[in-house]
């Protein structure tokens, strides 16, 4: 926040109440709503003020604000432009947009809704420095409970809807901030117009959008592909990995398989069209094609380089790396830090295990995750009957593959129950 003596703090659901009065005191018209700008690393500076004069909604400039306290809001101008309000590229407001609005709590990644704004006055004029999300309660035939403590508006992402300032709101948006896992959480329970804003904001950053697309379960990555092009879902699919996006194809209705999978780039497709052939519930339908094999005439320090080199590979990928016999197949496999640990001139062949853990690619899915529990594997390689590595099954699939299918929903409706606590 910019640097600025702390003189005040409102809230805006005390100011609604107020009349706005000119400069001689006399009333002008009701606050209808408070407009502020988002800034980047900074909060949101109030701007101007909604003033609904008769049947007429104007704008004031903040600049001609003379006073704003729970008792009064004050111009110091004693008449005001009477054309219609119309709202600008980049603001928001506050009443229209946040109160009363479903935000993202960007600590606890669930959605919350805003019961009041609190305002703070700055050097620069007033922003907005918090947000109550917490539901005030009826006690009995008493007042309302009091509000809780504001919390840091840094701590929330707003989900304004409206279209016209969506490229401003994305420029301060803070939603790459959080996992793409957080975020198909979110994209999951968001409504449509919700849906939206996320995914637009998601879609300035191809490779997190890809990310974000291969964590969301099947039914709400099929509905949002259906809203797209083929030539959209290719361009998805083109930067996830293969076994994510051979199963997402698969998703897919069946005559908008073929031309999406025709529009992939070479050599995506034909890893895609071959991880096709297997069934999902098998080592085949599990496996990932990146991983990382070299010659065991190769050193120690010819693997930590190769990693170094393998910036495109996910990080589960190369947990393991493999060696290879002069006729291609495998040789042996040894764990990153094994490659780490090792005297650099040492060859592979030497620091290797040659008795290598393996599946063939219709070992089915229970057979592979029993395995791979049993020799606390992290990645599992899946031969073809040759003995050559066509996959590897990291443990990320397996966990996937074995934790029942109603896991999701039990986890969402952990975070529903405890949005409002």
């Amino acid at each position: 926040m910019t640097a600025a003596a702390q003189t005040a703090t409102l809230s805006l659901s005390v100011l609604l109440r107020q009349p706005v009065t000119d400069s001689e005191g006399h009333r002008m018209g009701g606050l209808a709503d408070l407009i502020v700008r988002l800034r980047v690393d900074d909060y949101p500076l109030v701007t101007g003020l909604v003033v609904a004069v008769g049947n007429t909604r104007v704008f004031v400039s903040a600049a001609d604000l003379a006073a704003l306290t729970p008792e009064r809001v004050q111009l110091a101008v004693s008449t005001v432009d009477v054309r219609e309000f119309r709202r600008r590229e980049g603001e928001v407001l506050l009443r229209e947009d946040v109160l009363g609005h479903r935000l993202i709590d960007l600590s606890r990644v669930a959605f919350v809704k805003a019961y009041d704004v609190q305002l703070t006055q700055v050097l620069d004029g007033w922003a907005v420095t918090g947000l109550d999300v917490h539901r005030r309660r009826w006690l009995g035939l008493g007042p309302r409970h009091a509000a809780h403590a504001p919390r840091d508006w840094m701590d929330f992402e707003p989900l304004i809807g409206h279209a016209e300032s969506a490229r401003v709101r994305q420029a301060t948006g803070r939603l790459p901030e959080l996992k793409p896992a957080q975020i198909a959480d979110i994209i999951e329970e968001a409504t449509d117009d919700e849906q939206d804003e996320l995914l637009a904001q998601v879609h300035e950053d191809p490779e997190l959008e890809a990310d974000v697309f291969e964590e969301l379960d099947e039914n709400s990555q099929s509905e949002l592909f259906r809203d797209r092009s083929d030539a959209e879902v290719a361009e998805v699919l083109a930067r996830m990995q293969a076994d994510d996006a051979a199963d997402a194809l698969m998703d897919l209705p069946q005559e908008r398989r073929t031309p999406v999978l025709d529009a992939l780039p070479e050599p995506q497709r034909t890893d895609v069209h071959r991880l096709l052939g297997y069934h999902d519930l098998t080592a085949g339908g599990l496996m990932g094609t990146e991983f990382l094999a070299l010659p065991a005439t190769a050193t120690a320090a010819d693997a930590l380089a190769a990693v170094r080199a393998a910036d495109a590979l996910q990080p589960q990928a190369l947990v393991m790396l493999y060696t290879l016999a002069p006729d291609g197949t495998l040789d042996g496999a040894l764990s990153l830090p094994q490659a780490v640990q090792a005297d650099p001139g040492a060859t592979l062949a030497e620091i290797t295990d040659a008795d290598v853990v393996v599946a063939s690619p219709n070992d089915d899915v229970i057979d592979v995750t029993t395995r791979m529990a049993d020799f606390n594997l992290l990645a599992l390689p899946v031969l073809s009957d040759d003995r050559r590595i066509i996959g590897v099954v990291t443990v990320d699939d397996a966990l996937e593959a074995a934790i029942p299918e109603d896991w999701s929903q039990r986890e969402t409706s952990h975070r529903e129950t405890g949005s409002e606590a």
